[in-house]
C-alpha cells in the first residue's frame, strides 16, 4: 500500500478594498499572522481616498502584490485579483472579515490528509462576528455535508469567503452583476467540479455588517434572475413562492 502524498497547496488569498480604513487591519493580521505559509496574499484597492493605502503601507512587505487604481466596481477588481493569483486555491477575503484563526489554513491542509489529489472547491462554516471581533453566531444557512452545483437551489449554502475554488477552475465574476455575482460564481465554477471538500471546519469570521435595503432588494433580485439562469424558471419560482407562503402563515 502506497502512502498518499502530502498535499501542500498554496493559497492567494485576495483583498478588495475601497475606503476601508476602519476595518482593514484586522484582515490583513489574520492573514499575515497564519502558522501556514504557504500563501500569497494579494490587494486590489480601487484608488481609496482615505487611510487604506497607508495601513497597506505599513504591512506592504507582508503583502506580495499591491495595486491600487481605480476600477470598475467589486467585481472587476476581484478579476484582477484572479488576474493575479499564482496560488492553487482562490480565497476572497473582504476587508473586514478573518481568517478564524491563526491556524486555520494550516487545519485546511490536514482536512486533506489521504487525499490523492487537490480538490477542485475546498469548503466550511462561517461565523458572525461584532466590529470588535466577538462571535454573535453561525452564519444562517449552514455548508451542506455534500456540496454540489445544485445545493444553491436553496441559497448560498456556503459564504462566498468560505468558498476556496482552485484556481485553475476559476472563473472570472459577470461584472453584469452588481451585487451577486459571487453567487453566479460560485455556481459556474461548481458546475465544472468533480471534488467538493467539506473540512468540517469554521474558516471564516464574517463581520455583521446590515447591507442597506436598497442593495439588499436589488442583491434578492439578481439572484432570482442567476438561480432561473442555472436552475430554470419554473424551479426558481416554485422555491420563492415557499418563502412567500412562510412568510404569509408567520404573520
Amino acid at each position: 500500500m502506497h502512502n498518499t502524498p502530502h498535499l501542500h497547496p498554496k493559497f492567494s488569498i485576495i483583498t478588495v478594498t475601497y475606503n476601508a480604513e476602519s476595518v482593514l487591519e484586522d484582515t490583513i493580521q489574520s492573514v499575515i499572522t497564519q502558522t501556514y505559509k504557504e500563501v500569497e496574499y494579494i490587494l486590489v484597492d480601487g484608488n481609496s481616498t482615505d487611510q487604506t493605502m497607508n495601513i497597506v503601507d505599513r504591512y506592504k512587505e507582508h503583502i506580495h502584490t499591491i495595486v491600487s487604481e481605480a476600477d470598475n466596481g467589486l467585481y472587476d477588481a476581484m478579476n484582477k485579483g484572479i488576474a493575479l493569483a499564482t496560488g492553487d486555491y482562490l480565497c476572497f477575503l473582504n476587508a473586514g472579515d478573518e481568517l478564524h484563526e491563526d491556524d486555520t489554513l494550516q487545519l485546511i491542509v490536514h482536512s486533506l490528509g489521504g487525499m490523492e489529489k487537490l480538490p477542485d472547491v475546498i469548503y466550511g462554516e462561517t461565523a458572525i462576528v461584532d466590529h470588535e471581533g466577538h462571535f454573535l453566531r453561525m452564519r444562517r444557512l449552514s455548508a451542506p455535508e455534500q456540496l454540489t452545483w445544485k445545493s444553491f437551489q436553496k441559497g448560498m449554502l456556503v459564504c462566498h469567503q468560505a468558498f476556496f475554488a482552485r484556481r485553475d477552475r476559476a472563473v472570472l465574476y459577470d461584472t453584469r452583476y452588481r451585487f451577486s455575482a459571487d453567487f453566479d460564481w460560485c455556481i459556474r465554477i461548481m458546475k465544472q467540479s468533480r471534488i467538493l471538500h467539506n473540512t468540517h471546519l469554521t474558516l471564516i469570521d464574517y463581520l455583521n455588517e446590515g447591507m442597506t435595503t436598497r442593495n439588499h432588494r436589488a442583491s434578492l433580485k439578481e439572484r432570482f434572475y442567476i438561480m432561473c439562469k442555472h436552475y430554470g424558471y419554473v424551479h426558481t419560482v416554485f422555491f420563492h413562492l415557499g418563502f412567500v407562503i412562510r412568510a404569509i402563515i408567520k404573520r
